[in-house]
């Protein structure tokens, strides 16, 4: 991984957020390489839950200021950045006063999934790619970690599919257990197709879990699974993408993740 870039895309990074699976993964692989020589990234969304004087969070004024348009409105994108302490890895935040000032992250007080869920995976990832392309930093290997950031593989292949800096960058996308509660909107493809998107997103007529990190790994060059218990839909999806995939069991190896990444991307 000497010299490689890799860009670390999660909606849950410790230790901004609890100990989970995905948190966790989402440190330990930057961690990892970076250890090896490589040069890390790590994004994720600025939920109001996350204490900005406890983590020394602060805004990257250069970076932002854009407004992204999601679904015909101007949102006006806020990027922070912190350090991992004891770790040389910067985070970047994703902000937005709308989308991500609330106390909770992805699910109300009530169990249930916040009815805009869908114009936040959006903007998130949107405000990603613009950072990046701000930044002048051209990754080879993206890896996506939960289903938030299940849209990403589609936009940069498609929406940002003639930007320079991303012509080489492989996406890895990472399926964990199913955490996502009920469905999107159902007007999710017709908010994807404003941004000029128009390829076939029959798969997505119904949002939900399945269907979403089945476009991931259309979109994707390999998969990660973090699960014993992938659903069968998904498990079909695998086999007829035919992607390379590494499995739960050699994903806790010592140096497994960067040893997959090295077999196939790099």
């Amino acid at each position: 991984m000497q010299n490689k870039n890799t860009l670390v895309i999660s909606s849950e990074v410790v230790p901004y957020l609890p100990e989970t699976i995905l948190s966790k993964s989402s440190f330990k692989i930057p961690k990892e390489i970076n250890d090896m020589g490589g040069q890390t990234r790590i994004f994720m969304p600025k939920y109001g839950i996350i204490n900005e004087r406890r983590h020394q969070l602060h805004e990257v004024i250069r970076l932002s200021g854009m407004n992204l348009i999601i679904n015909d409105i101007d949102m006006p994108l806020i990027i922070k950045v912190a350090s991992i302490p004891k770790e040389r890895m910067q985070v970047y935040f994703i902000d937005n006063e709308d989308y991500f000032k609330r106390k909770q992250m992805l699910i109300d007080t009530k169990g249930k999934g916040f009815k805009d869920n869908d114009e936040r995976m959006i903007f998130f990832t949107k405000g990603v790619l613009e950072t990046v392309k701000k930044l002048n930093w051209s990754p080879d290997v993206i890896n996506c970690h939960g289903w938030f950031t299940s849209l990403f593989p589609l936009y940069m292949k498609t929406y940002f599919n003639n930007e320079p800096i991303f012509n080489k960058s492989k996406i890895v996308t990472s399926i964990y257990e199913n955490d996502m509660p009920g469905v999107l909107d159902k007007k999710l493809k017709d908010k994807i197709k404003f941004d000029d998107i128009h390829v076939d997103l029959e798969l997505i007529n119904k949002p939900d879990y399945n269907s979403l990190i089945s476009l991931a790994i259309k979109y994707s060059d390999g998969v990660i699974t973090y699960t014993d218990s992938l659903s069968s839909a998904l498990a079909d999806k695998l086999q007829k993408f035919d992607r390379p995939v590494l499995d739960f069991d050699n994903a806790k190896k010592e140096n497994g993740h960067t040893d997959f990444f090295k077999k196939y991307f790099l």
